[in-house]
């Protein structure tokens, strides 16, 4: 039996406002995981053009689930799995999301794993500047992301938007982002793909899920064994196998695991 162990990035990997964003010795446990003959790849709700800009010739990941289940690539972003959204929905949204001014929240576009703005914009990776779908790149729409002000904010425009547009769209909240999804895409979804696509390889799996924030919920609930922080919400705490203070310590415990 294998051992897979799917990461959250923002908040549990990767800490985007701290000085050392990618700690040394988060890439350094997750090294030794992999040397010992384990699977580790990330599962978020950012694009994989979210990514790979800010861990490349760091972490490896043997998989990546991104736009919340959206687009799921392995190792060298070959296809396992993906579904869109309808551009015209898109569009809608959008609308809805900024009324009257495209600043008033940043709202970011997957197509094909590439990142679609409305605005400029300081990033080291591949993006493309839009003014709606009209002029959009070709492809699938994974998801939409958008920055919220607030906490309180983040939840009442997921509210919104599940009841707009819920028969085609999931919307999560993700501490003050909202990414919104093609219906019927999580998470825990996206793992449970992952577990059908590894069936044919391996005698089995062994999940293991960590997250921090709410979108994760469904991760850590698919998985057979899941962590999460002392800083994370209540709920996420309580649907957690393990609170750990640090991704090492996850990773450490998976390993010594007996299966």
């Amino acid at each position: 039996m294998k051992k897979v162990f799917a990461s959250d990035f923002d908040g549990t990997l990767y800490f985007y406002k701290a000085d050392v964003k990618l700690p040394p010795e988060n890439v350094e446990k997750i090294r030794e995981y992999q040397a010992a003959g384990n699977l580790f790849g990330l599962c978020t709700g950012r694009q994989v053009g979210g990514l790979t800009p800010f861990i490349t010739g760091l972490i490896k990941p043997d998989f990546y689930i991104t736009s919340t289940g959206a687009n799921i690539v392995d190792g060298d972003l070959n296809e396992i799995y993906r579904r869109g959204i309808d551009r015209d929905i898109v569009d809608q949204i959008c609308h809805t999301v900024n009324p009257v001014s495209v600043s008033e929240h940043r709202i970011s576009i997957d197509i094909n794993g590439v990142i679609n703005v409305f605005e400029e914009m300081d990033y080291p990776g591949e993006y493309h500047v839009i003014t709606g779908m009209k002029d959009a790149m070709e492809g699938l729409v994974h998801q939409l992301g958008v920055h919220c002000h607030s906490y309180e904010e983040a939840a009442a425009l997921a509210k919104k938007i599940n009841e707009m547009y819920g028969e085609y769209v999931n919307a999560f909240q993700n501490v003050v982002e909202v990414d919104i999804a093609p219906k019927g895409c999580t998470k825990g979804i996206g793992v449970e793909r992952l577990k059908k696509f590894y069936a044919d390889k391996y005698d089995g799996i062994r999940l293991y899920g960590i997250g921090d924030s709410i979108n994760d919920m469904p991760l850590l609930l698919a998985s057979d064994v899941s962590y999460t922080f002392p800083y994370a919400p209540k709920e996420v705490q309580e649907a957690a196998t393990f609170v750990v203070d640090k991704i090492t310590d996850a990773l450490e415990h998976s390993m010594k695991e007996e299966i």
